[in-house]
């Protein structure tokens, strides 16, 4: 039956029932079928997602957005250092989500902005965004089944660090704070590998070079590990950085790979280091170890 053949296709049951309900349609070789249609080799099944609401609070605005793809699925981004992902208290207009709104309100895509990764305010790079919640569905369970992969670039503090090392440490709350992370025991699961590609020294100040790929996503991730190996990253005040010239976390999204949810083709995504890294590197001497 069709419903058992959209199942197979991670279409969920409160996909179907928001298509029946909300003004979608299922088409078995371009007519309207319900679930309970039987199947022949070779019928052609169309599936065609009800409209989406903007979330309340995400109101669209019209910014620069720098992207990287676009196609009728996903919307891949560049996001600057120094703006916010999604509104916050402290950020509650100009984010990525609300220029993704504006973008899609342009384009007649009746859609909110699902973002599928997100960036803290002062870090940059690659973002990867959703046309629907079923896009986002099917990505969020490739993060989970370990496809969707994310590479990051990063200045890291000291001039020790090994050529290679897993960091495997459950990351939670730090008591009395609503924003910092910290290494806890009763904390969720979280792993990151770092690997090495260089050590400078920046006006007598050593720092390494790192690139750090996730296998799990945790809210500061990257910053709460490499603090906690004794390398907290360039710039980055709120997890121990001792050297401020740096005005941010020195921390860039270098990369995202993932199967397209559509033709399971394997996509990646670049995005070069901003500006601001390349200049303090350009600024600094390799150390010959």
């Amino acid at each position: 039956m069709l419903r058992e053949f959209l199942a197979q296709n991670d279409i969920s049951k409160t996909t179907l029932t928001a298509i029946k309900y909300g003004g979608g349609q299922i088409l078995v070789n371009d007519e309207v079928r319900n679930v309970r249609h039987v199947l022949q080799p070779g019928d052609r099944i169309t599936v065609q997602f009800p409209p989406e609401q903007m979330s309340e609070g995400l109101k669209p605005e019209y910014g620069k957005l720098s992207i990287l793809y676009e196609d009728e699925a996903i919307l891949l981004l560049d996001k600057p250092a120094g703006q916010s992902t999604i509104p916050s208290r402290n950020h509650p207009t100009g984010t990525l989500a609300n220029f993704v709104c504006g973008k899609f309100e342009k384009d007649g895509v009746l859609s909110t902005a699902h973002m599928v990764t997100r960036l803290d305010t002062d870090t940059s790079g690659v973002i990867c965004a959703a046309k629907n919640r079923h896009i986002h569905h099917l990505l969020s369970k490739q993060m989970n089944q370990q496809l969707f992969q994310r590479s990051y670039t990063a200045f890291a503090e000291g001039a020790s660090i090994p050529a290679f090392m897993t960091i495997e440490q459950p990351i939670g709350r730090k008591e009395g704070s609503i924003i910092e992370r910290t290494v806890r025991q009763d904390g969720q699961y979280a792993k990151t590998d770092v690997k090495l590609l260089g050590s400078y020294v920046n006006n007598a100040y050593p720092f390494s070079v790192v690139n750090l790929t996730l296998h799990t996503g945790r809210t500061h991730q990257i910053r709460v590990h490499m603090q906690w190996a004794g390398h907290p990253l360039v710039g980055d005040d709120l997890y121990g950085a001792v050297n401020h010239t740096f005005p941010r976390q020195a921390l860039h999204c270098s990369s995202i790979s993932f199967l397209h949810p559509l033709t399971k083709e394997r996509m990646k995504f670049e995005s070069a280091l901003p500006d601001d890294m390349q200049r303090f590197l350009q600024d600094s001497e390799l150390i010959q170890l």
